[in-house]
Parts: C-alpha cells; structure tokens; sequence
C-alpha cells in the first residue's frame, strides 16, 4: 500500500524519469525513421545534417512536452521563440554577424545545389573564386583551390553572391615566364 501510495503522490517525477529513459530510443526511432525516408536520395554530408537537424528537433519538442506536463507555461517560451526570429530576422540583413553565418548554414542546408565534392566558382564583383567543396560547415565553406591552396569563404558571402557550379575541374593558371632583367643601362 505504501508503494502505491508513493508511487500516486510522486506520479509527475515518476512519468518524468520514464519519458528521459525512453529519450534514446525516441531519437533512435526518429532516425531510423529518416533514413528510411532519405535512402539512396541525399549524399552522406546532406544525411549527417538532417540526422542533427532531427536530434535537435525531437529534443525540443522533447522538452516542449515535459515543461506543459510539469506545469509551466508556454507564453514565456512563445516569448523567447519570437524574439529568436527577430533576430534570425536581423542576422539576414547583418552582413559579418555570427548570427548571419549560422542563417545561411540553414539556407544552405535546405538548398540542394551544390554538395561536398562540387567545383565551384563565386563571382564577386570582377573577381572571382573557385575550388573544389571540401567542407560545408556552421560558420564557414571550405574550398580546395585548383593549385592546392585551402580557401575558407564564409557561409553569408556564399550564399549571398552568385555561385556557379562548374561541371568539370578548371583549368590551373599559366603563368607567363617572368621577365629577364638584366643588370645595366637600357637598350
């Protein structure tokens, strides 16, 4: 009888610890569930990002759930969620902000053009950039130069300025032979 007693007065932290042991198997189930629905259709890159995307999800409404089931109130988060699109709002009009890069990560990250492995070439102004897709990351796209150099492009710059997405590698540069110079008055 004590134990029903217990287990009547304490049934909140009792669904609590029962619903956190079920949270792993939760996520495992959600991504399974993904890769089944994403099988054959999306690179291993694009499939690492979903799988976080999901995670992060799954545990927010997680939680969601088990603030109301404690009691507590959603307006304050309703609060806190529409201040975070004001600012996601302000990162896309902020040109340098870290708020900005972390935007066009998930700008990047719903768009399918171009992937880890694609040469590209992004046009700004007269100038240009190309490289192989070595990296996509959270605040940066890391580019592999024709002649080997390492380029780091920010995700705003990348997303915001046009990218071509070239078909075949480029060509490396030739430099013309430099100039003889020779020691003495001109001829």
């Amino acid at each position: 009888m004590h134990l029903l007693d217990f287990a009547l007065s304490q049934y909140k932290l009792i669904v609590t610890l029962v619903a956190l042991l079920s949270f792993p198997f939760l996520i495992k189930a959600c991504c399974k569930l993904l890769e089944k629905v994403t099988r054959g259709k999306i690179d291993s890159h694009r499939k690492q990002r979903a799988d976080l995307l999901v995670r992060v999800l799954v545990a927010f409404i997680f939680i969601c759930f088990m603030l109301v089931f404690w009691g507590i109130e959603l307006r304050g988060l309703l609060v806190i969620g529409s201040s975070l699109f004001a600012m996601l709002g302000v990162a896309m009009f902020a040109g340098w902000s870290l708020l900005s890069n972390l935007t066009s990560f998930l700008l990047m990250f719903i768009q399918n053009d171009y992937r880890v492995g694609n040469w590209v070439r992004i046009v700004d102004g007269a100038n240009f950039v190309e490289g192989c897709i070595v990296e996509m990351g959270l605040m940066s796209v890391v580019l592999r130069h024709v002649e080997g150099h390492k380029v780091v492009y920010p995700n705003n710059l990348f997303v915001t300025r046009p990218v071509l997405v070239l078909s075949q590698e480029p060509q490396k540069l030739k430099q013309p032979p430099a100039p003889r110079r020779t020691l003495g008055p001109k001829k």
